[in-house]
């Protein structure tokens, strides 16, 4: 293959490779988000089981409106929609919809939850004795998702903030860097990997950390100290480019 040949090749290989790793990327952040799900009802069911036993599944249910309330007072509208509160309360009828009714699993709760009859198997009766047992932890669960889908929902509508943060961090880091390139300054490779690479863990870390809290916490508080970061990253791996293109 000659050298002509090998050139004209590289930027079709460049995009199919780019395109990959947007692939992976968004298909590893499904995944965390999945992974957030499972460690969010295990941390409740954790905390019933050591921590706040005498609370039960009224603690999840209390967490669930509290963080509904928070939109209700001090976020009634944004960007992308009119009314926060009935998207987010949307977002939960429609998690608990594909998570719990389209799976089968509330029709078998449902099921195991119904008295035996007299004339019942002893299949029957272990089902109703199990569903007794795990009953709070299930309603937990139930509202834990809901939960889950009302932060999901607040991710959502925060994109704005991080693109902000993302374009602020752009032009900064872009000022940054002529600065440095007219005023003869000296280029870090080492600051510019290690901070291209902090990008996504740092957008990442947002939607782990939040979704998974086991406690109630306004949004902003999260959103705004990630989407700083996530800035900030962009903002030192522009201007620690290199000085010619």
């Amino acid at each position: 293959m000659s050298v002509g040949q090998t050139a004209a090749r590289t930027p079709a290989a460049n995009t199919a490779q780019e395109s990959r790793g947007f692939f992976h990327r968004t298909l590893k952040l499904i995944l965390w988000i999945a992974a957030s799900l499972l460690i969010s009802i295990l941390i409740e069911w954790v905390g019933m089981t050591w921590w706040w036993p005498e609370q039960g599944a009224d603690r999840a249910r209390l967490m669930l409106e509290t963080e509904i309330g928070f939109l209700a007072s001090t976020a009634r509208e944004s960007l992308l929609v009119d009314d926060t509160e009935a998207y987010a309360r949307q977002a939960a009828e429609t998690g608990h919809d594909w998570v719990w009714r389209r799976t089968g699993l509330e029709w078998a709760l449902l099921a195991a939850s119904r008295p035996p009859g007299s004339d019942a198997g002893s299949l029957r009766h272990w089902m109703h004795a199990a569903w007794q047992a795990i009953r709070e932890y299930a309603e937990a669960a139930i509202f834990i998702t809901q939960l889950f889908f009302v932060r999901l929902a607040v991710l959502s509508l925060s994109m704005p903030a991080f693109l902000l943060a993302a374009l602020m961090g752009l032009l900064d880091g872009a000022v940054q860097r002529d600065l440095r390139r007219w005023g003869g300054g000296r280029e870090s490779s080492f600051i510019y990997h290690h901070a291209r690479r902090l990008i996504w863990p740092a957008f990442i870390a947002t939607w782990v950390i939040y979704l998974s809290l086991p406690v109630s916490v306004h949004p902003t508080l999260i959103v705004i100290p990630f989407a700083a970061a996530t800035g900030m990253m962009i903002a030192v791996t522009v201007a620690t480019f290199k000085k010619y293109l």
